[in-house]
């Protein structure tokens, strides 16, 4: 059995479903030893609304996990998405006190750069540094050891409603788990599928889930924008239970079988069987009829991401394109609809740079789950994203003010 400073456990607490990873830290890198997966029910667009359908979820996903896995799971990383995510970028300044810059200034001017207002019930979830500028010299990534009076920092800051992360931590701890730390969904998965070089040129991830589509832009190898659209694949699955009048359930079975996102790829005398509702006989009906439902509201998301990325004055620095990952990628035609309407190059995204279980996992809708094992990882090996505090419960918000009460006690006596 793995000694357990090595496991690193990644739980992705999803609309459509619920997925532990387990990995397994090595000289290496990361090997994939377990995984489990249940559907949800207990969540509406990547917020909790039932805390105990929640928990059955993520008991059951943990327990598969832990079986294939052969190891207990006590602590995880947990991902963090909905419409309620924000992000905006912010700088601080600080005056560096022995001329040679520490760790201890750049965490000052970290949290100068956190210093903002914000409404009680949100928090920041991350604050991601973007650069660093030491007397004025820009594009700075690692400022300690170097010489200077004047340390600036721009930090990319996520927001997140207070509640929504607490039902996370209380829905782990119902089972029994220590969530060890909140991770934004789209960065995390950004972990599992991109690499340096797309980040370095300048590359947009669109993961599109079951509630939501998450967007993170890198540019220069750092997070410049992040956004949330409340629409997924649940999205496309209704639409298709309503114009073929089936079952959900059904409606998303033909979704994975015959969907096409677009209608100039399918065949126009290809058939399917669609299952009706009430006991009446199922149908069979050209698979034009499908894509015709799909392609607008696929069509739908890919130009609200478009209008994101174009709203933020970046489209024309990602030279990489766009990298689409999420469970609702895997359609046929996802990647030629991207491109269309985004007008960049566009590749679909299964996780990589792991071992073990890989043929596993290498499927677009582990993205996010095998991403936070990747982050976690991470941060086991001291090399942390920059965080503002742990996800604690109720006292987080009381905690915090308390620590910044005491370090300013520290600067002034």
């Amino acid at each position: 059995m793995a000694r357990r400073e090595e496991i690193v456990v990644g739980l992705d607490i999803g609309t459509t479903k619920v997925c532990c990873v387990v990995g397994q830290a090595t000289d290496d890198g990361i090997d994939i030893i377990g995984i489990g997966s249940h559907p949800s029910k207990g969540l509406r667009k990547g917020v909790v609304v039932n805390i105990e359908q929640t928990v059955a979820s993520i008991q059951r996903a943990v327990e598969e996990a832990e079986q294939m896995a052969g190891v207990e799971i006590s602590t995880v990383y947990a991902g963090i998405a909905g419409g309620h995510i924000k992000g905006f970028n912010s700088s601080g300044v600080v005056a560096v006190r022995d001329k040679e810059i520490g760790a201890h200034d750049v965490d000052r001017v970290l949290d100068a750069a956190k210093a903002i207002a914000i409404p009680v019930d949100r928090e920041v979830v991350h604050a991601l540094p973007q650069e660093f500028i030491v007397d004025n010299q820009d594009g700075i990534h690692e400022p300690v050891g170097m010489n200077g009076v004047r340390l600036e920092a721009k930090v990319h800051i996520v927001t997140g409603s207070v509640s929504s992360a607490q039902n996370i931590v209380k829905c782990a701890q119902r089972c029994d788990l220590t969530v060890a730390d909140i991770v934004l969904e789209q960065l995390a998965s950004s972990y599992g599928v991109l690499s340096e070089d797309e980040k370095e040129i300048g590359v947009a991830l669109v993961d599109i889930g079951g509630g939501t589509t998450d967007i993170v832009l890198f540019v220069d190898g750092s997070v410049m924008h992040t956004a949330v659209i409340p629409l997924g694949g649940l999205n496309l699955t209704q639409d298709i239970a309503t114009g073929l009048r089936t079952p959900i359930a059904e409606a998303e079975a033909i979704k994975q079988k015959h969907g096409c996102a677009l209608t100039s790829l399918v065949d126009p005398e290809e058939e399917i069987e669609v299952p009706s509702v009430g006991g009446r006989p199922a149908r069979s009906i050209k698979r034009r009829v499908l894509c015709e439902i799909v392609e607008p509201r696929v069509e739908e998301i890919f130009q609200l991401v478009r209008a994101e990325i174009a709203n933020t004055g970046y489209h024309d620095l990602l030279a990489s394109g766009a990298v689409i990952t999420g469970g609702a990628t895997i359609m046929e035609g996802m990647p030629e609809m991207a491109e269309d309407v985004l007008g960049l190059p566009v590749r679909r995204a299964s996780p990589t740079g792991i071992g073990g279980l890989a043929d596993v996992v290498k499927n677009p809708m582990y993205a996010t789950a095998v991403g936070l094992v990747m982050y976690g990882a991470n941060e086991q090996r001291g090399k942390p994203s920059v965080r503002v505090t742990r996800p604690g419960g109720e006292d987080r918000v009381v905690s915090k003010i308390g620590r910044r009460v005491s370090d300013w006690l520290r600067e002034v006596f």
